[in-house]
């Protein structure tokens, strides 16, 4: 763990001889999570309940690993916001926090998995997607809360984040972009070092309008396996995520949130992978924009670090949130 920048700390992920799916402790701190043949079946003596929350005439679907009202001391509930046009499912592995003392609520955004699929294009603007949190908040009484955002969601959760949200306990984004103009130009980056013939049948084929061919197919697989999930096969929460991609899309042209990146006053984790398609370098840029932040890098992983490095990635996070609410504790 290195000191960055204007006091700003920086969690390295782990070495290349470290074990992916071994326990591996946070250096400098003593969390110890279960390993991941044992999670499963310990989530599954945890409470689960689910629903639906109304939301601008339609329900947003919710899943809540713990129990509510059993939130012990200073540990708080934790608030996912998964990525597109991909479902909750993304974010699966993350239900193993449950074992940490604190309830993970997952949603379906509006338009994608088990909410509603409205038809009106006129509702798809990021604000819908801002106050969805809030009304799941509300909702649900998390008036002390713990909110991570991956991807798409991330994007999400920094906008929320900048309406000064009463009882935000920590912020977590991971593998976030923070300008559309710099992911396209990340991604670009990342194409530019594939094998040639790769380059050249994505580029054919986009051009063309044919990226449904077999042939373009295989090309993309080439760039997800080092930049999306680098793990052959994709898991099955992975692969169930997709099952029914999100309706609604928000043209976020022109979108870039780099000059209001400082005003977010949360205590906030900045995570991405190695190989991630939001690079270590658009990572950090946002960690140094964002006054009380701190950046952890995942050797291993590409763009889900949660599934690649996910005993790695639960110690650190549990770790954070821990060190926030002893920060609450003593304030």
């Amino acid at each position: 763990m290195k000191v960055g920048q204007h006091g700003r700390r920086e969690i390295r992920g782990p070495t290349v001889a470290e074990e992916v799916f071994g326990h591996v402790s946070d250096r400098g701190c003593s969390v110890k999570i279960p390993s991941l043949k044992k999670c499963p079946a310990m989530v599954s003596n945890i409470p689960m309940s689910e629903g639906l929350i109304p939301f601008r005439g339609y329900r947003t679907w919710y899943r809540i690993i713990g129990d509510m009202a059993q939130t012990q001391g200073s540990t708080f509930p934790v608030l996912l916001v998964h990525g597109r046009p991909v479902s909750h499912e993304s974010l699966k592995p993350l239900e193993w926090l449950a074992q940490t003392g604190r309830p993970v609520v997952f949603y379906d955004q509006l338009g994608c998995g088990n909410s509603d699929w409205p038809d009106d294009p006129s509702i798809w603007e990021m604000s819908l997607f801002v106050d969805e949190v809030d009304v799941v908040r509300r909702k649900l009484g998390l008036e002390q809360v713990h909110l991570l955002g991956h991807s798409w969601g991330g994007m999400i959760a920094m906008e929320y984040g900048l309406t000064q949200p009463h009882g935000i306990v920590s912020l977590t984004l991971a593998s976030a972009s923070s300008s559309r103009a710099l992911s396209n130009a990340d991604i670009e980056g990342l194409r530019e070092k594939l094998p040639p013939y790769v380059q050249e049948t994505l580029r054919k084929h986009e051009k063309a309008g044919t990226t449904d061919d077999p042939t373009y197919q295989e090309a993309d697989k080439v760039f997800a396996l080092r930049h999306i999930f680098r793990k052959d096969p994709w898991p099955k929460w992975l692969m169930q995520s997709m099952r029914h991609p999100q309706k609604g899309m928000v043209d976020m042209e022109g979108w870039d949130i780099r000059p209001r990146l400082r005003d977010i006053t949360i205590p906030t984790l900045v995570t991405c992978g190695r190989f991630d398609i939001c690079t270590p370098a658009h990572a950090r840029l946002i960690h140094e924009a964002i006054p009380q932040s701190e950046l952890a890098v995942f050797e291993k992983s590409s763009h889900y670090p949660h599934g690649e490095e996910t005993n790695r990635f639960l110690a650190v996070l549990h770790n954070f949130m821990t060190r926030t609410e002893h920060k609450l504790d003593r304030h």
